[in-house]
């Protein structure tokens, strides 16, 4: 999976069929999936890392399969570990370098493959499933 990286002024806003926001302070145990397609998660503050674990939640326990989608305060910086969590886009903060955030993305193939380590999309490494077969 390749997380999808959108400049802050083309986020389109969650007011659409399909599309759902999730307060970050909200349980994402506690929604309705049925017909959604997009769950917008916020980050209020690039400290407040609540959202990563509702990213976690709706792909791993939830199995939600439709895009995840982070936005508000994101920073180049949160990249990778958003992947890991089951973000499949990210809504750079209007300040954020698009090109610094594409070569945040490709510094870390080893985590985008899943070959380390297991995460929200690819629960096994690579190495595990090999050796498995």
């Amino acid at each position: 999976m390749t997380m999808k990286l959108l400049p802050f002024n083309e986020h389109s806003s969650a007011e659409q069929a399909g599309v759902l926001a999730i307060a970050n302070d909200a349980n994402p145990f506690e929604v309705s999936l049925a017909g959604v397609t997009r769950i917008d998660l916020h980050f209020p503050k690039f400290t407040d890392g609540r959202a990563y674990s509702q990213a976690f939640l709706l792909r791993r326990r939830r199995e939600f399969k439709g895009e995840i989608r982070a936005t508000g305060d994101v920073l180049v910086d949160q990249l990778a570990q958003m992947e890991r969590s089951g973000f499949d886009t990210a809504v750079l903060r209007a300040d954020q370098d698009m090109a610094v955030a594409q070569r945040v993305l490709g510094s870390y193939p080893g985590y985008a493959a899943g070959k380390y380590q297991g995460d929200a999309v690819d629960v096994q490494p690579h190495f595990k499933e090999a050796a498995a077969a």
